[in-house]
């Protein structure tokens, strides 16, 4: 959540620089906002297609090229797994 508030206060203190200066924004924000949509689609074509030129479905190209966290980042109240967990998956052993 920390991410979204410091990038939206990153906005907020650049359209009040514009303001002062008296300069309008680069582009009106619905069309800013298609071209970073536009931006990182753009960026998943190859690894996907990479993915799909090996034999993949779809899916699984999409899955594996890791699209979605490029794409959406980590959501509010996810909480990304530690490193060592990320490499072994399955939790410890216990011994009793």
């Amino acid at each position: 959540m920390k991410v979204y508030l410091l990038s939206l206060g990153a906005g907020l203190l650049v359209g009040v620089i514009y303001s002062l200066i008296n300069v309008r924004s680069p582009a009106p924000p619905l069309v800013a906002l298609v071209g970073l949509l536009g931006i990182l689609l753009g960026e998943q074509i190859v690894p996907v297609a990479r993915h799909l030129i090996d034999g993949h479905s779809l899916a699984a190209a999409w899955r594996q090229a890791k699209c979605a966290p490029h794409m959406f980042g980590m959501l509010p109240g996810r909480t990304a797994p530690a490193p060592d967990q990320a490499a072994h998956p399955h939790p410890p052993e216990t011994t009793s």
